[in-house]
């Protein structure tokens, strides 16, 4: 990618609009005149590269050194200089855009993952700490769980472990143990890692049939290395992959026959396009939390909205400050008109007008929401934000459709499907973390009535970012 000065997200809707304003021209002929202005030839050419460099610019993880502050570890004056030039700042940019196109690139084919960077110290040491990526990853696999494990030599266990380069399988051995010091930290480390990665490289963990394989993801291209017949790394990913759609072929033959005519909303508001297309293609109406059709998630929504819900999932009350949703509310909540509201986004990057944020409590594993004055607001552990996304996602039918009125009706036309399967759950707190992931309050106490109402919290992505957390989507149009 070159050295483009490319305009955020955020700059470049603002740019479409003064085009259109100044120019007098439509939307797709704005996009086309600021990807001429980059120097480019056409929006088409532009808009891949204009995503990746947005994922760029989202934070990449601090380097985990815990381990040096426990008592079993013992650094000489070398190792303790050494710590000084550990990494503190961004991975370079070149580096960073590898690393990008390989999280997608696993995520479309489906693979589970996690990743970690060595360290200048621990590749002396020969130490990792588990993270809680990490951890959660072994533990959505089924591999390996540090909080059952006892402390101490006698408690550790040893599996085989494959480092694959381009070249060739390098085997391994996978220690994973939690020492004898006063936390117990969850630690790792993989024989020969030396030879696959260097201090600040990103490598990724893949477990395939109970024992873990490593990939550099720091300095080629996965894509690259698919196109290599007996590339270990081929071989890998091939295995790992496996799908069956015959229920989706089902579902996508009932949508391609709606499509063929607009049809008349059965309700208003909102839920208007999910519930008249559920009742159209036979799905009885229902609160319950699982999957729509036959195990498939239906995500059904007008067009011209990016962002799109995941699920929606309160707080864990039990050990949450606030107990229930009004009590967030009466805190946190404003006047408007006759009722009392709290309509708002919650992200890690920055507060919102109300003052609410997240912080991503690694060593916990919990999402928690705060307040700009110090207050702790609510807690979802890790593992019930996973559990949930498994349940709801573990394959969807992302729905566009248009909305238009005839004699004052609203009407819809179905226009495309993303078909998504198997989400990378072990992405999904990493992505929070980013600010990839968002979550909408929306609490109400009505003014005539005095009763609470919560539609959410409803966690939410940017259709844009959709291959980040689940396999290659495959999108499909539905009229021509």
């Amino acid at each position: 990618m070159s050295n483009t000065n490319y305009p955020s997200e955020k700059r470049l809707k603002q740019l479409v609009k003064q085009f259109k304003k100044e120019k007098q021209v439509k939307t797709h002929q704005a996009y086309q005149l600021i990807s001429q202005s980059l120097g480019y030839s056409s929006w088409q050419e532009l808009k891949p590269i204009l995503e990746l460099h947005w994922k760029t610019q989202i934070p990449s993880p601090q380097i985990s050194l815990d381990f040096i502050a426990d008592n079993d570890v013992n650094l000489t004056n070398e190792e303790l200089k050494d710590i000084g030039l550990e990494r503190s700042a961004e991975l370079e940019k070149a580096m960073k855009e590898i690393v990008e196109k390989n999280k997608i690139q696993l995520a479309k084919l489906g693979v589970e993952y996690s990743i970690f960077e060595p360290t200048l110290t621990g590749l002396k040491k020969s130490i990792l700490d588990a993270t809680q990526p990490v951890r959660t990853h072994f533990e959505l696999e089924k591999f390996h769980y540090y909080f059952s494990q006892g402390q101490g030599p006698d408690h550790k266990v040893v599996k085989k472990a494959y480092l694959l380069t381009p070249e060739k399988t390098i085997n391994s051995s996978a220690r994973l143990y939690r020492p004898n010091t006063k936390k117990g930290d969850p630690r790792m480390w993989f024989s020969k890692l030396g030879e696959l990665a260097s201090a600040g490289d990103q490598v990724a963990i893949v477990i395939y049939e109970d024992e873990p394989y490593l990939i550099n993801i720091s300095n080629s291209l996965l894509s690259e290395e698919l196109g290599i017949d007996n590339s270990p790394v081929r071989t890998l990913l091939e295995s790992y992959v496996n799908a069956d759609n015959t229920i989706a072929k089902e579902l996508l033959g009932k949508l391609e026959a709606l499509a063929i005519k607009p049809f008349k909303a059965l309700r208003t508001g909102d839920t208007a396009i999910g519930f008249t297309l559920e009742t159209l293609i036979g799905i009885e109406a229902n609160s319950s939390k699982l999957p729509d059709y036959k195990g498939i998630e239906i995500k059904a929504g007008r067009g011209g909205k990016n962002r799109s819900n995941l699920f929606a999932q309160v707080a864990k009350w039990d050990i949450s400050p606030c107990k229930k949703s009004a009590e967030i509310l009466d805190k946190y909540g404003y006047q408007r008109e006759n009722d009392f509201k709290l309509y708002c986004t919650v992200s890690t990057q920055k507060s919102n007008s109300q003052g609410l944020h997240f912080k991503y409590d690694k060593a916990n594993d919990q999402l928690q929401e705060w307040h700009d004055n110090g207050e702790l607001v609510a807690i979802w552990p890790g593992y019930v934000l996973r559990d949930r996304l498994l349940e709801k996602h573990a394959e969807t039918f992302w729905i566009e459709a248009e909305s238009f009125f005839i004699e004052g009706i609203e009407h819809f036309q179905l226009k495309s499907v993303i078909h998504t399967k198997q989400p990378i759950a072990s992405q999904l707190l990493p992505l929070l973390e980013s600010g990839v992931i968002t979550m909408d309050h929306l609490i109400k106490r009505n003014g005539k009535t005095n009763r609470v109402s919560e539609k959410g919290p409803l966690f939410k992505i940017d259709k844009k970012n959709l291959a980040l957390l689940f396999p290659e989507p495959q999108k499909y149009f539905l009229v021509d």
